[in-house]
């Protein structure tokens, strides 16, 4: 009796041990799937370097890129007229990438970052050592030291926009406009004055230089094209206005552009300035 008991016990605990690893297999296996499910979520935001980017937006920003690149060229070997409408190439390849993006559903994070770059390539650097070359080199390091302040105000600009949202309007002058003024002070010079540069004439730049960057970094807001819309119908008339105003372009362009571009910069504090009045006005009413 007693050696039977025994063996009942042997085998009691004999039971136990061999059930006992399977338990704990079973909680490693519940660890190590917690352990996997985890890495998941961790790892679950994290972009697939296998995918490919868009080419279609991306070829118009690299034009861009381009034209930018082009009008430095231009502008170090004293062809500023072609370095001047580089910039209005890029500007205009610069507004055709991001609405190709949005028509072709193919708008990216690459995307963005690299219309970013480019933009400041061609609306930053491409203006400010086109003015270099051009005359500012007269002023010695007051001359670099305008164009450096332009690049930064570009920068920031850049860099503001792609923090905040500015879908209804612009805060701040739009690089594109800015550099495309600038291009147009140029191109009017080296179209109807030409010859050396003078003194007088660098430092009127050197202004402009910088009254534009502090526009691109202000709190004024500007007109967004973004709000225009295309696919809607409009008056017969709007038509007639366009094709009245691509007439009176071709007439004298650089004239007429740089008169646009001189508008669309003042309206920003021009607008703030009347807004402010009007709000004071009915403050003493």
């Amino acid at each position: 009796m007693k050696a039977k008991d025994t063996d009942h016990k042997v085998t009691s605990i004999s039971e136990k041990t061999e059930a006992q690893p399977n338990v704990e297999g079973d909680v490693g296996n519940k660890d190590r799937a917690r352990f996997r499910e985890s890495l998941k979520k961790r790892f679950s935001g994290l972009p697939n370097r296998n995918r490919g980017i868009y080419l279609l937006p991306n070829i118009v920003t690299t034009g861009a890129l381009f034209a930018g690149f082009f009008a430095i060229i231009a502008g170090m070997n004293g062809d500023y007229v072609q370095a001047s409408f580089s910039i209005f190439v890029a500007a205009a390849l610069d507004t055709a990438d991001g609405r190709v993006a949005r028509l072709t559903n193919t708008e990216s994070d690459f995307g963005k970052e690299y219309d970013s770059l480019s933009d400041l390539v061609a609306f930053g650097v491409a203006p400010s050592l086109l003015s270099f070359s051009w005359g500012l080199s007269t002023l010695g390091k007051w001359g670099w030291a305008v164009a450096f302040i332009y690049i930064a105000c570009a920068a920031l600009r850049l860099a503001r926009f792609n923090t905040k949202d500015e879908s209804t309007s612009f805060v701040g002058l739009a690089s594109p406009a800015a550099a495309c003024l600038i291009g147009c002070t140029i191109w009017v010079w080296a179209e109807f004055v030409g010859g050396a540069v003078s003194i007088a004439a660098a430092s009127f730049l050197a202004a402009t230089l910088m009254i534009v960057g502090l526009l691109m970094v202000s709190n004024f807001l500007y007109y967004s094209p973004k709000q225009l819309k295309f696919k809607d119908r409009v008056p017969f008339i709007a038509l007639v206005i366009v094709i009245f105003t691509f007439s009176i372009i071709l007439l004298e362009p650089s004239l007429v552009l740089l008169f646009i571009g001189i508008t669309y910069a003042v309206s920003g504090p021009f607008v703030y300035l009347w807004k402010k009045s009007k709000i004071s006005e009915l403050g003493r009413n």
